[in-house]
């Protein structure tokens, strides 16, 4: 059995969305017992992470991080049509991907206790994104 939902999220600039609700949801409605739910974004200045939901320090250090990797307005960057984030955007989509895996169980993601799935915006002003949520089993 394959079912497959998209959602459409509006990011409020860089930072991160939890979507862990709504992706559980599509589970439900998918009726797969024993699966995985793919999760994926479908665009490039943005990603689809797993990480702690518990303490929003994390997601924080999270930007801290990125900034480091991926800084804006690097003027090493060649792509910069979009502005000092559009470089930085698509580097810190590469590091932190654009999809996930999640196992299925008893139609309910399988996740640990402090794990959510987040969209993690990586661009400064506020995007309409796509996400696909595939579950098989």
């Amino acid at each position: 059995m394959v079912y497959q939902q998209t959602i459409d999220v509006h990011s409020r600039g860089r930072g991160t969305l939890e979507i862990t609700a709504e992706v559980a949801r599509i589970v439900r409605l998918s009726g797969v017992e024993i699966g995985l739910a793919n999760v994926f974004v479908l665009h490039t200045s943005c990603s689809v992470i797993l990480t702690e939901n518990a303490d929003p320090s994390v997601r924080r250090d999270l930007e801290t991080l990125a900034a480091r990797w991926a800084p804006d307005g690097d003027p090493a960057y060649r792509h910069d049509m979009e502005g000092d984030d559009d470089m930085a955007a698509h580097g810190r989509n590469i590091v932190a991907g654009a999809g996930l895996s999640v196992p299925v169980a008893n139609r309910d993601l399988r996740l640990g206790t402090w794990q959510g799935i987040y969209l993690w915006e990586h661009r400064t002003s506020p995007h309409r994104r796509q996400i696909v949520v595939t579950v098989v089993g």
